[in-house]
This record gives structure tokens, sequence and C-alpha cells, in this order.
């Protein structure tokens, strides 16, 4: 009775993570490709959510909080429906190279985050392109360029250390669903809702803004690029470096003495 009342372990945690992160690493080539091309597509409804919720709020002091629920939408789909989803795996894909340092691991790592990487913003310009050339009505599609515009602002040094936070933000899903039976909803919504509503910069979704400006004529490819790399490492950074590696080290000891 007790046993079945206590959290998870920090160990028993990251032993699922880790498992998780093997499932990942070994799954095929194609496997990966399509499952990522489909999160790049459905992480598009949080950008669609939060235009949705422009047009239909009247401005207002609660606008910035219904607008990051609308933005979590996405992330509900994508982390529930099991999708790939590059900034997910900078967490689940690491724990593998943590636990046993090596080049084939890291070789492993690299290829999944490319592969991941890759389809997903294949799946974001998908999204953009339907949404900017006749899937939307004129009122929507003005609202998707207009919440798009937040990428202008989130580049080079600026990009960086406001990826950072997301990177940390979308691991502590990954580490915490293990523990969460029945709220994992409520848990995807609080955290991914805070990267729009901190202001904070999440390079999968922020593509999908991106191809937003770029096939509107808003945004340059200079202007892309400078949003896209500093948020990617900054993501790496939160994700993989910090939240990653902290978590790791806190286990590491009772893992070497088992």
């Amino acid at each position: 009775m007790v046993d079945d009342r206590r959290a998870a372990s920090a160990l028993v945690v990251h032993e699922v993570v880790r498992r998780q992160g093997i499932e990942e690493l070994d799954r095929p080539a194609a496997s990966l490709m399509w499952s990522g091309i489909t999160a790049g597509i459905v992480i598009g409804l949080s950008l669609l959510g939060k235009a949705l919720m422009e047009t239909a709020v009247p401005p207002g002091a609660w606008t910035p909080l219904l607008q990051s629920l609308g933005y979590s939408i996405g992330f509900v789909v994508v982390i529930l429906g099991r999708m790939q989803l590059f900034t997910e795996s900078t967490l689940s894909a690491v724990l593998p190279l943590a636990t046993d340092p090596s080049g084939r691991n890291l070789a492993r790592t690299l290829r999944l985050w490319g592969i991941v990487l890759f389809a997903n913003l294949i799946g974001t310009l998908a999204f953009a392109g339907f949404a900017m050339f006749g899937g939307l009505g004129a009122e929507q599609a003005a609202a998707l360029v207009e919440v798009s515009g937040v990428v202008t602002k989130h580049v080079e040094m600026h990009g960086f250390l406001a990826g950072i936070p997301s990177g940390i933000l979308l691991a502590s899903v990954v580490w915490t669903l293990p523990s969460v039976e029945g709220q994992k909803v409520t848990l995807i919504v609080l955290l991914a809702g805070l990267i729009d509503l901190g202001g904070f910069a999440h390079v999968v979704a922020g593509s999908a803004e991106m191809w937003v400006l770029l096939l509107h004529g808003d945004l340059g490819a200079g202007g892309a690029l400078a949003f896209f790399f500093p948020v990617l490492f900054g993501n790496i950074v939160g994700g993989s470096v910090l939240f990653a590696l902290l978590a790791h080290a806190q286990v590491r000891t009772e893992i070497e003495e088992r």
C-alpha cells in the first residue's frame, strides 16, 4: 500500500526515459522521418491555436494567457501521440549516451537528431504552405502572420538565450510524464504554455512561424537563419547540456553501484 503511493524515484524515472531513448535510437530512419514530418505538421496546431485565440478573444489582460493555452495544443497532440519532436530527443536520446559514453552512441544520437530535425522542418513547412495558400480564411491567415512576428525578435544572442528555457521546459515534460498518470494533459499545457507566455523560443514551433513569414514575404533567408540556429543551439543547451546531464548526474553514482 505504501509503495503504491510513493512517487517514482529519480533512478526509476531516469531508467524509464533512458529506455524510451534507446527505443527511439533503434528506430529505422524511415520511421523516424515519417513520425518527424507528422510531428512538424501537427505542431503547427500550436501556431494555429494561438492565431485563433488572437481573432476570437478581445484584447485584454487575459489575452496572453489564453493565447498560451492555444499554443500548447500542438504539443499535447505531438507528445501524447508519441510523434518524434526534436526537442524531446534532447533529453531522451542523450541519457543513453550519458549512461554509456561511446563514439557509437554519439553517432546514434546525432543520427536521430539530424533525421528528426530535418523531418520536423519539412512538416512545419507543409503546415505553413497549407495555411498561407488557401487552407485558412483571410482573417485567420492574417492572424497567423501577426502572431508569427515574434520570430523577428528571437535572433542571434537573444534567440539563443530565449531557446534555453524552452529546452529545459520540454525536457521537464519528458522527465515528469512517467510520474503523472492521469494528469499528462495538464502537465503539457502548463509547461508548453509557459514557452509562449514567457516569450521563449522553440525551434520546431518557431520554424512554423519562420516559414509563415518567409512565405508571406516578411522575412528573408538571412533573418530566418539568424533565428533558426541560435534558437536551435539554445534548445540543445537547455535540454541536453543543462537538464539531461544534470538529471543523469543525480543518479550516476547509484547506477555505477548497481
